[in-house]
């Protein structure tokens, strides 16, 4: 019950963050108001909703759910509404609150993949797909390269936050603990990788 209480509220929590990231980068394209609520959407919902489909927990969260598209389609209505003060907003702040996002969608996809029974691997990727998965989407649909194949150690924190879930309730970590743990581990990665420009290597 305590595993289903964690991965809910980090899913939830998760939704809203990359909810208004997704109306914000649909803002900037210069879509208008169908266009940001379809952004928000998948960003907020994109990953979890593969997640979902590839471990066999159908139907997905986001459509037996109600809680999540109204979550996702309120947060990119009042993105829209205040953008200009949301377009203020300080670069470091934005960039922090998408690594809580991204943490918050790292962990919980992690957890559920196991509470589904899927091997340690598997569900690390998991974990890491729920993560990055919305983003990929959204770039497809503004026609760019994916984020997550470009920026300083994104996806790659995603999967160190995951894999620190699955180790900690591997050795018997409580559930909680490991969460907070993978949370921690995940996010700190993606703002010190920002903050120091860290990347993984590259050719050229």
């Amino acid at each position: 019950m305590l595993r289903k209480h964690i991965v809910l509220a980090a899913d939830l929590a998760g939704t809203v963050v990359f909810a208004i990231e997704g109306a914000s980068a649909a803002i900037r394209a210069g879509l208008d108001l169908l266009g940001v609520l379809v952004l928000s959407f998948l960003v907020a919902l994109g990953g979890g909703i593969i997640r979902d489909l590839l471990i066999g927990a159908t139907p997905p969260s986001a459509i037996r759910d109600w809680r999540y598209p109204v979550l996702a389609f309120v947060a990119g209505l009042v993105t829209f509404l205040i953008h200009t003060q949301i377009e203020a907003v300080p670069a470091l702040l934005l960039t922090t609150l998408d690594a809580v996002g991204l943490a918050l969608f790292a962990v919980a996809g992690a957890e559920k993949a196991l509470d589904f029974k899927i091997n340690p691997f598997i569900a690390t990727l998991m974990g890491a797909i729920t993560g990055c998965g919305g983003g990929v989407m959204r770039d497809m649909l503004l026609v760019r390269i994916p984020v997550v194949l470009v920026a300083d150690i994104y996806a790659s924190a995603a999967l160190l936050g995951a894999a620190v879930v699955v180790i900690g309730r591997r050795v018997g970590c409580p559930p909680a603990m490991a969460a907070v743990l993978g949370f921690v581990v995940c996010f700190a990665l993606r703002v010190a990788a920002v903050r120091f420009g860290w990347q993984l290597p590259r050719i050229g």
